[in-house]
């Protein structure tokens, strides 16, 4: 038989499987519970005792504790026998059937707890996925219609970065409690423990408000600035200034002042922002962020910041001018010391910039600070007047001159000008003060004091600026001579001005110039040539002023000022000026004698003599060559002599008009000083070229002696000396201390005011004999007794 290829076909009874092993062999889980669960007893039966009343045998002792305290177990009554008999695990279920449930939090950024299995893929930022075409793509379409989906995909840890970066909330206190930490107890030598009591709370600039629990923690909290803040150890300004007490307020304000100028001087590099808070106290009113609402400063702690502030700028500024920085030197790497002082000096700027700033603003106020706000702006300017900013503070002096009143700022401004141009040694400060004061007296038509045009006397010209004034430069530049004409020179055998130099020697001979040019500027020498120059300038703003004034049609209060100017200034004149100049002085001669004139006789005849000197004064030096007749301001002079002996103020030093204070000396001279100046001009050898005519000696001698006789006795002392002069000169004047019968050409003419004519040899010096023998004062008497014992 073959083999049957049919399989053999499987056995009917088949093993039972593990599962179906363990399942008959085990009972359930759930068997087992039901089971525990049905042996589970929901309540404990609790026994009853019945007494019966036979059997109770109470005592009077218990009686009476029954009465006494039987209501105290009443409560034994409204017991819940139900929840006493409860079982543990019945308690238990229950509970956990009423147990509130929590809902999730709406912001939580953790993902939740079944969002990642072990049977999910690895976590994927999947940013390929990402969309940057700014196109929604179906999926986020799908995920955004869901609001129960997951998203992993926005899962950000940066998130979580606000929550870190959030300052800490501290639990605040009940309001029963003192502010502060409590302090550690202490224990004491019997064991018992005492308290300490808390901390002092720290003094804060902004007291926390009660809603800022509630703001979020993504905002950063407000703090003030190191100028107005609580820094440094000390009190807010703010705070400071809203002290109830003014005196209190005063004491520490004026102690924290101190405090910060202290160490502003020690450390002045690191202390630009002890400066900024300095500079808080002079304002008018403070504000902070965290104090909106401005709180008005004391009077006294603004005069004691801005006083104490110039004090410190006057010590820790630098002798130099500071200017700001260009783009290619903010851009260039340098060391770190030389970073720290540009720091500190573009700081420095800024800083008494806001300074000046404020002097400004309570300079136009016009408040209770005006006199302390203008002496610091004057200290500054004369101080620091290298430094910036100092046409700011000539702008405010100047302004302060612009009225006619005067009074003692007026002449605090004017010392400090006059300080300025005395102190000024290359002469830019000086052209800078002269061109505000020009352009300030134009702008007013020449209505100012004069004491203000007096103080141009003050410059530095007369005796440094030793060149003639001319409309281009100081004086002649030399020739230029160019070097291929000095080789041209060489080349035939001639001399040359400047010798052949090789190449080295030329390279050698500017290497040599570069070096002596910044010694120089190491040695901070002042420039010949430069001030030169600046110095011409400045002469020509002064004479275009003091021209302007003389050829003003009415005259003015500042023609005196000018004149005296011109006189000053007259060797620096340019010769091509004097014929108008001359033209100018003879109109104003003749004017000041027409009638209705708004002038007094006392400025008419001022007028008059500083016109007369500064005449003879222009032809005195360079003018000599020009051989100009001045007999007619001889024969105005001639004509002043008989009104001053009627002027009662002759020798007298009267104030200018709006004047208070007294002024300098060239702006108070007398008439006795002015007359005698111009009558020693007029009569000086220097000014004629030799001496003067006989007649016009005695006309004078005669008409001052006649004048003489009303004058004070201090004026005919100094006539007597005079016309002494006059006759030591000139001898043929002694014949007129003859009082003998003698022939004479003529009659003598006092009524003519012309020397030449009015014949004074036809008279006798009489006044002589009657100052010696009855004047009242031994003074005239023994000087006119002198006179005549000379020429016995």
């Amino acid at each position: 038989m073959g083999k049957s290829t049919a399989k053999r076909p499987a056995s009917s009874t088949q093993p039972p499987s593990k599962k179906r092993k363990l399942s008959n062999t085990q009972p359930s889980k759930a068997s087992k519970a039901t089971k525990k669960k049905t042996s589970i007893k929901e309540t404990i039966d609790i026994p009853e005792v019945r007494v019966e009343e036979d059997d109770v045998d109470l005592s009077d002792q218990d009686l009476e504790l029954l009465d006494a305290y039987g209501g105290a177990v009443n409560f034994l009554n409204s017991l819940d026998r139900k929840g006493i008999s409860r079982s543990k695990p019945e308690t238990e279920r229950l509970r956990q059937l009423h147990k509130p449930i929590r809902k999730a939090p709406v912001n939580d950024d953790l993902p939740s707890l079944d969002s990642h299995d072990e049977d999910e893929g690895p976590w994927d930022s999947e940013i390929g996925d990402i969309d940057l075409s700014g196109e929604d793509s179906d999926d986020s379409e799908q995920h955004s219609s869901d609001p129960d989906a997951d998203a992993p995909d926005d899962f950000d840890s940066d998130v979580e970065m606000p929550y870190e970066v959030a300052p800490r909330k501290h639990r605040r206190p009940p309001a029963s409690e003192e502010p502060g930490h409590e302090k550690l107890p202490i224990k004491l030598m019997d064991g018992k423990i005492q308290k300490t009591g808390r901390n002092a709370a720290p003094i804060s600039a902004d007291p926390p408000s009660e809603d800022s629990e509630d703001q979020s923690d993504n905002e950063q909290p407000v703090r003030d600035d190191a100028a107005t803040g609580a820094r440094f150890g000390r009190l807010a300004v703010v705070d400071v200034l809203e002290n109830k007490s003014r005196r209190v307020k005063i004491k520490v304000a004026k102690d924290q002042i101190a405090n910060i100028c202290q160490e502003i001087v020690s450390d002045p590099e690191n202390s630009l922002t002890l400066l900024k808070r300095l500079h808080t106290f002079s304002l008018t009113s403070v504000s902070t962020p965290t104090h909106l609402e401005p709180v008005p400063n004391d009077p006294i702690i603004q005069k004691l910041a801005l006083l104490s502030q110039l004090a410190v700028y006057k010590d820790i500024i630098p002798g130099y001018r500071i200017r700001s920085l260009t783009d290619k030197e903010k851009a260039e790497k340098v060391s770190q010391a030389v970073e720290r002082t540009r720091e500190f000096e573009q700081g420095l700027v800024s800083v008494y910039q806001n300074y000046l700033q404020t002097l400004e603003r309570e300079l136009k106020a016009r408040n209770e600070l005006y006199e302390t706000v203008l002496q610091c702006i004057c200290t500054l300017l004369t101080e620091l007047l290298h430094f910036n900013f100092r046409i700011n503070l000539m702008s405010c002096v100047v302004a302060q001159l612009s009225k006619k009143s005067w009074s003692e700022t007026s002449q605090l401004c004017l010392d400090t000008l006059i300080k300025v141009f005395r102190e000024d040694l290359t002469g830019t400060a000086s052209l800078e003060v002269v061109r505000l004061l020009n352009r300030m007296i134009k702008e007013k038509r020449f209505n100012v004091h004069p004491a203000v045009l007096s103080s141009l006397l003050h410059l530095r010209l007369k005796s440094e600026l030793d060149v003639r004034a001319s409309e281009s430069q100081a004086d002649k530049a030399p020739p230029v001579r160019s070097k291929g004409r000095d080789a041209a020179r060489r080349a035939k055998g001639k001399s040359s001005g400047q010798p052949h130099l090789s190449k080295k020697a030329l390279k050698a001979l500017k290497e040599n110039k570069e070096i002596e040019r910044e010694f120089r500027e190491a040695e901070a020498e002042i420039d010949k040539e430069e001030r030169a120059l600046v110095q011409t300038e400045t002469l020509k703003l002064l004479f275009v002023l003091y021209f302007g004034i003389l050829k003003n049609p009415k005259p003015t209060p500042l023609l005196p000022a000018a004149l005296e100017g011109i006189v000053k200034y007259a060797h620096l004149v340019n010769v091509n000026f004097f014929r108008d100049l001359m033209k100018v002085l003879r109109g104003l001669i003749t004017s000041e004698e027409e009638p209705g004139d708004s002038l007094d006789g006392v400025s008419m005849v001022r007028h008059r003599l500083l016109c007369i000197v500064t005449a003879f004064e222009l032809l005195s030096g360079q003018g000599e060559a020009l051989n100009m007749d001045l007999s007619d301001f001889i024969s105005h002079l001639y004509a002043i002599i008989p009104p001053l002996a009627l002027m009662s103020a002759f020798d007298a030093r009267p104030e200018l008009p709006g004047t208070t204070g007294k002024l300098h000396a060239h702006s108070v001279t007398s008439l006795a000083d002015m007359l005698f100046k111009t009558l020693h001009i007029v009569f000086s050898p220097r000014t004629l070229g030799s001496t003067a005519p006989a007649w016009r000696s005695a006309a004078f001698a005669k008409r001052l002696l006649g004048s003489c006789m009303h004058w004070p006795a201090p004026v005919i002392v100094r006539t007597l000396s005079f016309v002494q002069g006059l006759m030591v000169k000139d001898p043929r004047l002694q014949a007129m201390l003859s009082t003998e019968d003698r022939t004479f050409d003529g009659v003598y003419r006092p009524d003519l005011d012309d020397p030449q004519l009015a014949n004074p040899f036809g008279t006798c010096l009489w006044e002589v004999y009657a100052l010696g023998n009855g004047h009242p004062d031994a003074q005239v008497r023994k000087e006119a007794g002198n006179f005549l014992a000379g020429f016995a």
